[in-house]
């Protein structure tokens, strides 16, 4: 699909971004001292929330794909957990190992450099290469329009639409990607 960029210009465009608009921010790998900053975020940032067991299995289960964007500070600032689930394709109509954005957010105060995309980057990037995963998928509501342009300048369009997907009801649209 030509409106996909490639996993690789994508994670190149990430590292100028970082460089360019979030000078000093970096994304490295989550470690379990991590945790605290990462539910600190989810809670304060996401309406959707998940016991600590949640983010320490996905970390211990796919760490290679769970990331931390750290200010220059050293304080982290975002985050993005996924899992891989092995599932019927999106694009080809027999089971394929799926890489699941299950969670990512960045605080407030940091948006709008960048590292959002950074960290989808990353967890293609690792997805595809740690994980041979050969697509990506997440939700996301149908509301929030500035995700949705995020994800879809990541080359992910909307292929279905789960009615009342969130606690409070609203649907989600499920967007997806190939990982080239």
């Amino acid at each position: 699909m030509s409106s996909e960029p490639s996993v690789d210009v994508i994670y190149e465009n990430a590292l100028r971004r970082l460089a360019s608009r979030a000078p000093g921010h970096r994304v490295r790998h989550a470690t379990t001292s991590d945790l605290d900053s990462v539910i600190d975020i989810n809670m304060n940032e996401l309406p959707e929330h998940y016991p600590r067991s949640f983010f320490k299995e996905l970390l211990e289960k796919y760490g290679r794909a769970f990331y931390v964007a750290e200010s220059p500070t050293g304080s982290v600032v975002g985050y993005i957990m996924t899992r891989v689930e092995i599932k019927p394709g999106f694009f080809k109509h027999f089971l394929v190992r799926s890489g699941h954005v299950v969670s990512i957010a960045v605080r407030r105060e940091h948006r709008r450099l960048g590292l959002g995309y950074a960290l989808m980057a990353f967890a293609m990037k690792s997805m595809h290469e740690d994980y041979k995963c050969s697509e990506a998928y997440l939700e996301v509501r149908v509301s929030n329009k500035p995700a949705i342009s995020l994800y879809e300048k990541l080359g992910y369009r909307v292929v279905k639409v789960e009615k009342g997907y969130y606690l409070d009801g609203e649907d989600a649209y499920v967007m997806a990607r190939r990982l080239p």
